[in-house]
């Protein structure tokens, strides 16, 4: 019996031990761990308050058991996001372990009420898993309101849009080659931060004085609604003809218009009529060797409001031109810059007709609001006909007619601080008041009538 229990004993004791031996998890912070998305969306086009379930799976590829320190909802408890984390219902989990080649269970919920105005339209939230020192994310999106909405699409016959609904568009659109798009008065259309508006067609927007059509981020909840940079813009390629702006408002994108190559038929490539093209983080418009009519028009407050590079044909009648420094744009480049040459040293024919414009700008360091550039001995012909500009100085071989040098067109209210930006003329004291030349041109951007002697700018007094 003495016997026996010399050795039931050490063996019993060694059990004891292995059995209070706690099993050991991979710790390495380069361990793997397998995330089946990086983001999940919610494509249902709700008609009422609904309700929608989706799921992902978190699998550990690993020789040896991990274990995730937390799932965690970022919004929390306020979000209109819930997560199920294999089978606990929580905004937040911790600890959970995963053994080698197996996986769980990620349940995401959404509750939205479409009809209400207040919603974003893209109702975003993120998922944090946390384990090993590292932080991964998995995005969440959603639609929150009723509307039209478009992801990564392929416009391939001619269409038009109206009112009905607003557009959202996600992922980007696109034009195709000889496809025309029609956007009818009081159309609003909401891009997504990756979603250029690329045309290879055409582009004809038919806004009014009273029913505009609006281009911007859907992110319309503060602060996101007025930052700019929010979407990336419009974009018209080498093959797009016949494009037409009527009232169009496009606002707070990367750049705003983006015209590349000449019109392959005698029309411009862009006509803009009474546009307003503002709060652009890069440039208002960019030109590339292309062609733009522009009548009626406000560009303000972008990096830079109007580049023209490697030459075209330009024509800017009553148009204002203008940057203020504020909290989003520091005012550091001209608010017009012009040349006639491209990257590798080619010149190109360049005509650039501003008359009757304001160029402007204020709040930086910049002396020359409009530079013009050449190289080459390609045609160039560049005319400021009765503009108001602000240059120190100015290339002698720019046309200058009966126009108003560095004088502040005083506009009717700029507060830089509250971004509160005017650009009506100051009825008393603007200098650019009846100082403008009669053309065929006969309201302004108010649709007001234009005088015998009209104001200079888009706005005329009234």
């Amino acid at each position: 019996m003495e016997k026996l229990k010399a050795y039931i004993i050490p063996f019993l004791t060694v059990v004891f031990f292995l059995s209070c031996k706690k099993e050991s998890f991979i710790k390495d912070k380069d361990a793997p761990l397998a995330i089946a998305v990086d983001t999940l969306s919610f494509d249902t086009v709700f008609t009422s308050v609904g309700s929608i379930t989706q799921n992902f799976t978190i699998v550990n590829p690993n020789s040896g058991k991990i274990k995730l320190n937390m799932i965690k909802l970022a919004g929390g408890s306020n979000s209109p996001y819930k997560i199920n984390v294999d089978g606990i219902a929580s905004a937040e989990v911790h600890n959970i372990e995963i053994n080698s080649g197996d996986s769980i269970y990620v349940f995401v919920s959404v509750t939205i009420d479409p009809s209400s105005a207040k919603n974003p339209f893209i109702i975003s939230d993120s998922i944090l898993v946390d384990y090993n020192g590292n932080e991964r994310y998995v995005q969440l999106e959603a639609y929150g309101q009723n509307a039209h909405f478009l992801k990564n699409f392929i416009i391939d016959a001619d269409a038009t849009w109206n009112d009905d609904l607003p557009y959202v568009i996600l992922g980007g659109l696109h034009v195709s080659e000889n496809v025309k798009l029609t956007v009818q008065k009081g159309c609003r259309i909401y891009m997504h931060a990756n979603a250029p508006f690329i045309i290879d067609g055409s582009l004809v927007v038919e806004g009014t004085k009273k029913d505009s059509v609006t281009f911007q981020g859907d992110r319309l909840d503060h602060p996101y609604r007025g930052l700019p940079a929010s979407w990336p813009g419009i974009y018209f390629s080498e093959k797009s003809i016949n494009n037409v702006l009527n009232y169009a408002i496009i606002k707070n994108a990367y750049q705003g218009v983006i015209c590349i190559a000449p019109s392959i038929n005698n029309n411009p490539k862009l006509q803009m009529n009474e546009c307003i093209v503002d709060n652009i983080y890069d440039a208002g418009i960019v030109a590339l060797g292309s062609s733009i009519n522009a009548v009626n028009c406000l560009i303000s407050n972008c990096g830079a409001n109007i580049s023209i590079l490697a030459g075209g044909t330009y024509q800017f009648t009553f148009c204002t031109i203008a940057s203020y420094g504020n909290p989003y744009i520091e005012h550091k480049q001209p608010v017009t810059y012009i040349n006639n040459f491209d990257e590798a040293g080619n010149n190109y024919a360049l005509s650039a007709i501003f008359n009757n414009c304001i160029i402007w700008g204020e709040g930086g360091n910049i002396e020359n609001e409009m530079v013009v550039e050449k190289k080459g001995n390609s045609t160039l012909n560049v005319v400021l006909d009765h503009s108001l500009y602000k240059a120190k100085s100015i290339a002698d071989f720019v046309t200058l007619d009966q126009s108003i040098a560095n004088q502040d067109p005083a506009f009717d209210s700029i507060n830089t601080g509250r971004r509160y930006f005017d650009f009506h003329l100051n009825k008393n004291v603007s200098p650019a008041l009846d100082a403008g030349i009669a053309t065929v041109v006969t309201t302004d951007l108010d649709g007001n009538p234009r005088g015998i002697k009209p104001d200079i700018g888009c706005y005329e007094k009234h």
